[in-house]
């Protein structure tokens, strides 16, 4: 039982594990308050997503569905390792599932097989969405599987807690089989190992991190507004030293037209095409063109 962690102490745990965070403007309120509590915490789920793409999954995964509210998770875990912050307090990830699971969690036992659904697990684990479609054939790269084990040790050392605190969201309920592709067993053999080698110093309590040193992304409906700001003019900088320009002059600080072509000429350099390569960032695009944090 623990009281879970503020926004500033989760996102220093998961960077001072080497996480690559990615935050999403709103993420630190972006919460389902009032539908029911959050806390006492337990444990970390990690469940699939059963779609592809980063962008379009995380954007899943914030606003949720029409029968389902987001956010669907408090991170999501790209398969380059990346991970979106887009929620803290309570998510709909967990739902109903088993409280003998939860009793074993808590007391870090083997788990029983769950068999009830009568506990609401929201209230007591984080959850981590993990970009795969989970059909057993869609891989998972060892930068994903890597982001894994170090969310769940960052969160767990954050809490004092061991890798029998980290579950499969088919652990909690039967009515699930996510995830599917690797192991849950050994997903928590790596946190254990991970947990086991001698921390940092101040591990314990992590500190609040430097200034990151790429300009976390700052939200569709930033670009969309036609921002004034120094962090336009150093991804136009970004976007000319890769060879990505549509700038007759500048780049500068305002948000222009020839700022788009040229993010569009980046997204197809990425691969991109149609509606995905139309000049407007996204998290996935912007963390690739590594702009230099300025603000």
């Amino acid at each position: 039982m623990a009281t879970p962690l503020s926004a500033d102490t989760l996102l220093a745990a998961l960077r001072h594990e080497g996480v690559t965070v990615v935050e999403h403007p709103g993420w630190r309120t972006h919460n389902r308050a009032g539908h029911g509590p959050w806390g006492p915490v337990h444990g970390v789920v990690i469940h699939h997503t059963v779609t592809t793409g980063t962008d379009s999954s995380v954007a899943l995964c914030w606003d949720g569905r029409s029968d389902l509210p987001g956010p669907l998770c408090h991170g999501v875990i790209a398969k380059d390792g990346s991970v979106h912050m887009i929620g803290n307090g309570r998510a709909n990830h967990a739902g109903l599932g088993d409280g003998r699971v939860l009793d074993a969690v808590a007391a870090e036992r083997p788990l029983p097989p769950p068999r009830a659904n009568d506990t609401d697990g929201n209230t007591a684990f984080y959850g981590f969405e993990c970009v795969n479609m989970g059909d057993g054939r869609d891989p998972w790269p060892a930068a994903q599987l890597d982001a894994i084990e170090r969310v769940s040790a960052a969160i767990c050392r954050a809490h004092g807690w061991h890798a029998p605190s980290v579950i499969g969201h088919k652990e909690w309920t039967d009515l699930k089989d996510d995830p599917r592709g690797f192991s849950m067993d050994g997903m928590r053999a790596r946190i254990a190992a991970r947990l086991g080698r001698a921390p940092a110093a101040g591990s314990g309590n992590p500190p609040r991190p430097p200034a990151p040193a790429y300009q976390p992304y700052p939200g569709a409906a930033w670009f969309h507004a036609q921002p004034t700001s120094p962090v336009v003019a150093a991804m136009g900088r970004r976007l000319v030293a890769e060879g990505c320009s549509a700038y007759r002059v500048g780049p500068g600080p305002r948000w222009t037209q020839a700022d788009r072509d040229s993010y569009a000429l980046w997204q197809r350099k990425l691969g991109y095409r149609g509606d995905a390569a139309d000049g407007w960032p996204g998290p996935a695009s912007w963390a690739a063109l590594r702009v230099p944090h300025v603000a």
